[in-house]
């Protein structure tokens, strides 16, 4: 099971009722944050989550309203004595732009491994999941992400029973290993059945639509995108500064052959999303309106 927070789908600057785009992920006792921008802690604090499990922090890019809020979610790390290491992924530059904000934060008490993503796309497997950075079209280098948990196939006894496989492997085998015993090799694959359909999530931010985003979005289970602007008068203003309307996200949806999509990253003059929702789903049906603490539990089909 996979547990989704959207703690902040605004863009730009923090409103009274709106914090910025942020989103945490928590999985096998570990968790996930993509970006950080000013009003984080207060997000998870409100959504009731803890900051002690995360152990990876993904920043889509390095403009303020995505990065800002990463030294004061680093030193209130540090004064709750954590010691477990931090690892930080993003664009080219990523360890640069840490210690500038780190003039603040100098000393910690846990160490902070950097990657940096190389070319246009990079995938990393960690903590049971694998997440992949892919290239999107903004101002500035940007990247999205999607995270994919894989599914085993089914394990089958009488096929253990077959080929006399103790009762005492069959745990072992059903979650991967390959064990050797008396002269055998005994292999996941000689008793389970084909893979079977794991959970894909796909984040994307400060972006025009991309064949990138299409591709690697393509039957994710949860995508969520972009939205800046739901009036239509401001297409112009989306293409202008590289961002996304709510139609063209709904379209990439759509493309994708996603099972929902939730809208984020609003501009601070979109006061009510909610109000262009009725033409957002007759393009893709599936589609919500993204709200700070949005959740849901992603659970294997």
């Amino acid at each position: 099971m996979l547990d989704v927070c959207l703690l902040g789908c605004g863009g730009m600057m923090p409103l009274p009722y709106r914090w910025l785009t942020s989103l945490m992920t928590r999985f096998n006792g570990s968790s996930l944050l993509i970006d950080c921008g000013e009003g984080t802690q207060i997000a998870i604090k409100e959504k009731g989550w803890s900051f002690k499990p995360i152990d990876v922090i993904c920043f889509t890019h390095y403009h303020g309203d995505h990065i800002s809020g990463l030294p004061g979610l680093l030193l209130t790390m540090g004064n709750a004595d954590r010691t477990e290491p931090l690892t930080l992924i993003g664009p080219k530059g990523l360890e640069r732009v840490v210690n500038a904000l780190r003039v603040i934060a100098p000393e910690l008490p846990f160490p902070i491994y950097y990657k940096e993503i190389e070319g246009a796309e990079q995938t990393f497997e960690m903590n049971g999941y694998r997440l992949k950075a892919f290239r999107v079209n903004h101002n500035v280098l940007c990247y999205g992400y999607t995270l994919e948990i894989d599914r085993a196939g089914k394990f089958d006894p009488a096929r253990a029973k077959e080929q006399n496989i103790e009762q005492k492997y069959w745990s072992l085998l059903q979650k991967g290993e390959t064990i050797e015993t008396e002269g055998r090799v005994l292999t996941p694959d000689m008793v389970l059945g084909p893979a079977r359909k794991g959970i894909k999530l796909t984040y994307t931010t400060d972006t025009r639509p991309t064949k990138s985003i299409r591709e690697n979005a393509v039957d994710s289970d949860l995508f969520i995108c972009e939205g800046m602007y739901g009036e239509k008068e401001k297409a112009a203003k989306a293409v202008e500064y590289k961002h996304m309307t709510f139609y063209e996200a709904a379209e990439l949806a759509k493309e994708a052959n996603v099972r929902e999509m939730w809208l984020t990253h609003y501009s601070p003059s979109l006061t009510h999303p909610e109000m262009y929702m009725d033409e957002v789903r007759k393009i893709f049906p599936a589609s919500k309106a993204g709200k700070d603490r949005m959740s849901v539990e992603m659970k294997f089909d």
